[in-house]
C-alpha cells in the first residue's frame, strides 16, 4: 500500500511539474504580447508616454565638441607651395539642442510637426580654453571666393584681396570661427556656423507611430517637402529613417538603421557593431559603414553625391561630401574627423592628421526594446577647398587642390543617472521580471516533472526486483 501511494505521488508530481511548464511555456507568447503593447504604448508620440517626454525636449546634456587644425607653417605655403602642417586644438566645448521643440502640431494623418531651435552656450570647463583663444586656419572668405569666382575675373578678386590685405591664411578667435566675424574681403559676416543662436532647423514632419508603431520618428517631410532638392537624383535626394534621436521599437540587428542629418545634408545608414552595458542597459551599438563616404568607383550608390568632378579627381576621391549645394553655394565639405576613411592624397596634401576608428567614429547606442538612443557621437568634420592660380597671387604656389580641414566637431550626448533609473524601473526591470517568472515557471516545472519521472521509473524497478 506504501509503494502504491508513493508511486501516486510521483505520478502527481510529474502532473504537477508538467503543468507548470506548460505554463511556463505558454506565457512566452504571452508575455511578449504583454511586452509589445506596453512598450507599443509608450514609444507612440503622443502626450502622456515617455517617448513624448523626451521628444519634446532631449533629457540628456548635449554637447558640441570642436577642434581646430592650426595651421603651423603659414608663410611657407605662401611662399614655396609646400603642404599645410596642422596641429588639432581643442576641444572648445558648447551646450546644444537645451531649447525644446516649438510649433509642436499634431496633424490628422497621424504625424507631428515641429521647428527645432539652435543655441549654443560656452562650457569653459570642458574646454582648453577661453572661446576668445586664437587659431591660425583657411580664410574663409579667399578660399570662398576662390571656389565661386570663374578663373576669367580671377584678376578682379586678386586686386579685392591686396586691397583688403587678405590672405590664404589668416588669425582668428574660437568664436570668430565658429559664430562669425565681419570680413573686410566680403564687406559681411562670415563664420562656419553662422547664423546659429535664434535660428532654426526644420519644419521637420515625423509620424506619430499611432497606426503603425514600425513608423513612429520616421520623417513624413523636412521643410515641407518629401524628399530633398540638393542632388538632382531621386536616389540621393531621399529622406530616409528618423532624426537618430530615436527609431522604431523592437531592433533587428541583422538590419541597419537609417537616419537623416541636416548638417549633412543626407540621409546615412549605420549598422550593428556590438551589444553593450550602458548603466545597467544592455544596447546595441550601431556604427557608419568606411563605404558611407567611398568614392563612387567603390560605392556606386554615392554617385549622385559627386557634384565637383575636378577638385574631386573625376569622382575617385574617397572620404569627401560637398555640400555646397544646401549651403548657399558655400563651398564646404563634410568628412569624417581627420578624413577617416578617406583617400590617402588627402593626406598628402595637409600634414599633421592622425585618423583613428577609436577616436573619429561616429555611433549611436541604441535600447534595442524601445529604439531609444540613450548614447551617440556624431563626429563630422568641415573643410573647405582651394587650388592653383595662375593671376592670384596667394594661390600662385599652390600646386594642386587641396581640400583643407577647419574644424571637425564631436556632437555628443549620455543618458543621466535619474533617467536610467527611470528606464529600468518602469520598462526594463518589468520586461525582465515578466521573461524571468516565464523562464522560472518553465524550468521549475521541468524539473519536477523530470525528478518525478526519474523516481517513479527507479521505484517501479526496484518494487518489480523484489517480485
Amino acid at each position: 500500500m506504501g509503494c502504491c501511494n508513493r508511486r501516486c505521488g510521483l505520478i502527481a508530481g510529474a502532473v504537477f511539474g508538467a503543468v507548470v511548464a506548460i505554463l511556463g511555456g505558454a506565457l512566452i507568447p504571452l508575455g511578449k504580447s504583454v511586452i509589445e503593447e506596453t512598450v507599443e504604448k509608450e514609444v507612440v508620440i503622443e502626450p502622456g508616454t515617455t517617448a513624448y517626454d523626451n521628444f519634446v525636449s532631449t533629457g540628456a546634456k548635449v554637447y558640441r565638441q570642436f577642434w581646430f587644425f592650426d595651421v603651423q607653417n603659414a608663410q611657407e605655403v605662401l611662399q614655396t607651395g609646400v603642404s599645410p602642417v596642422v596641429v588639432e586644438k581643442g576641444p572648445y566645448t558648447y551646450r546644444t539642442r537645451y531649447l525644446p521643440k516649438e510649433n509642436i502640431t499634431f496633424d490628422p494623418n497621424q504625424t507631428v510637426s515641429f521647428m527645432l531651435p539652435m543655441g549654443a552656450i560656452f562650457e569653459p570647463s570642458m574646454s582648453v580654453g577661453p572661446e576668445e583663444d586664437k587659431v591660425t586656419s583657411l580664410n574663409l572668405a579667399v578660399a570662398g571666393a576662390y571656389s565661386k569666382v570663374p578663373k576669367v575675373v580671377h584678376m578682379v578678386l586678386e586686386k579685392l584681396i591686396k586691397a583688403t590685405n587678405s590672405s590664404l591664411f589668416q588669425s582668428r578667435t574660437v568664436n570668430e570661427m565658429l559664430w562669425g566675424y565681419h570680413d573686410p574681403l566680403l564687406k559681411g559676416t562670415i563664420g562656419l556656423f553662422s547664423p546659429y543662436n535664434g535660428t532654426f532647423d526644420g519644419k521637420y514632419n515625423v509620424f506619430n507611430g499611432k497606426d503603425d508603431i514600425s513608423k513612429v520618428g520616421m520623417i513624413n517631410k523636412w521643410q515641407g517637402k518629401r524628399t530633398l532638392n540638393f542632388w538632382n537624383d531621386t536616389y540621393c535626394d531621399m529622406i530616409n529613417g528618423t532624426d537618430a534621436s530615436s527609431f522604431p521599437p523592437f531592433l533587428d540587428k541583422k538590419k541597419p538603421l537609417y537616419f537623416f542629418s541636416s548638417d549633412i545634408c543626407r540621409s546615412v545608414s549605420a549598422s550593428y557593431e556590438q551589444s553593450l552595458n550602458l548603466k545597467g542597459i544592455e544596447v546595441y551599438r550601431y556604427t557608419l559603414q568606411p563605404n558611407t563616404m567611398a568614392s563612387p568607383t567603390v560605392n556606386p550608390d554615392n554617385h549622385c553625391f559627386c557634384k565637383d568632378k575636378e577638385s574631386t579627381k573625376n569622382c575617385t576621391l574617397a572620404g569627401v561630401l560637398d555640400i555646397s549645394a544646401c549651403k548657399d553655394d558655400n563651398p564646404i565639405y563634410i568628412s569624417l574627423a581627420h578624413f577617416l576613411h578617406g583617400s590617402e592624397s588627402l593626406y598628402d596634401s595637409v600634414k599633421g592628421l592622425n585618423p583613428s576608428k577609436e577616436h573619429h567614429v561616429t555611433y549611436l547606442d541604441v535600447e534595442p526594446t524601445t529604439g531609444f538612443t540613450l548614447r551617440f557621437a556624431k563626429k563630422i568634420q568641415v573643410n573647405m577647398m582651394y587650388g592653383p592660380s595662375k593671376v592670384i597671387t596667394v594661390f600662385k604656389k599652390v600646386k594642386d587642390y587641396t581640400i583643407f580641414p577647419v574644424v571637425w566637431m564631436n556632437e555628443t550626448a549620455t543618458l543621466d543617472d535619474e533617467t536610467a533609473d527611470m528606464l529600468k524601473k518602469e520598462l526594463i526591470s518589468r520586461i525582465e521580471m515578466l521573461d524571468t517568472i516565464q523562464k522560472a515557471l518553465l524550468g521549475t516545472g521541468v524539473v519536477i516533472f523530470a525528478l518525478c519521472l526519474i523516481s517513479y521509473c527507479m521505484v517501479r524497478r526496484k518494487q518489480s526486483l523484489i517480485v
